[in-house]
């Protein structure tokens, strides 16, 4: 049986097995003798726009977040969620002003990213279902998303023990699939031939699955802005 980890909060078992650190899938109890299953969906949700310290994200009005996520974080983990058409809006949680207001259908039982993404007053949420629930451990993944708001197509270039994972023209938005790649070091570069260059190698282990953030404003001489590769750990994998 395989279970599927998160790495922050409380375990709750879920009925694919997998095992999710925000009691996502969970029962909740009538009474001792009955239960009954509240259809949920996961979101975990990053703050990827560059001029934005503070961002509100709610779904059809309910806060995903306590607190408001800084520039290049996320939740943590996955929340759950009520599943369904559900309007998405993110905010700037200082001015409180809407950025950018969406709709998106979550369906039950599935996990899914909501990247916030854009600068100088124009945002866009980028919203992608995470399919990773089914894959086997034995192997780490990664994928990444392109969220350096330019109007130029760079060149995106993965390698992982000599071999090209991703080699593709990636323009502004653009979320790769999950790819498998064996344990140890993963080269991630980044450049247009001109604004835009970054290249960074990160060290990934085996049933584990990584996202690779391409974030930063080309040209920016602040450092917390500029162009870089950052990454997160999405959740564990683990067979029994």
């Amino acid at each position: 049986m395989k279970k599927f980890f998160f790495s922050i909060r409380q375990v709750a078992v879920l009925s694919s097995g997998f095992v999710l650190m925000v009691a996502l899938l969970s029962a909740c109890k009538k009474n001792s003798d009955n239960t009954v299953d509240i259809p949920v969906a996961g979101l975990m949700a990053f703050n990827l726009s560059p001029d934005k310290p503070a961002l509100g994200i709610a779904l059809s009005g309910n806060l995903v977040t306590n607190s408001p996520l800084a520039y290049t974080n996320y939740t943590g983990d996955y929340r759950n969620i009520y599943p369904g058409d559900r309007s998405v809006k993110s905010y700037d949680f200082e001015k409180d002003t809407t950025l950018i207001s969406s709709n998106f259908n979550f369906e039950t039982k599935k996990y899914y990213s909501l990247f916030v993404v854009g600068n100088n007053g124009a945002y866009k949420n980028v919203i992608v279902h995470d399919d990773i629930d089914s894959l086997p451990s034995a192997q780490a993944y990664i994928r990444y998303i392109n969220a350096i708001p330019d109007s130029s197509t760079p060149t995106v270039i993965v390698k992982a023990n000599g071999n090209n994972v991703f080699n593709s023209l990636a323009p502004f938005t653009t979320v790769s699939g999950f790819t498998a790649v064996n344990a140890g070091d993963v080269n991630v570069a980044v450049a247009n031939g001109n604004t835009i260059s970054a290249n960074r190698t990160i060290t990934v282990e085996n049933g584990r699955i990584y996202t690779v953030l391409l974030v930063g404003v080309p040209g920016a001489t602040d450092n917390l802005k500029a162009v870089q590769i950052k990454y997160i750990l999405n959740g564990v994998l683990i067979d029994d």
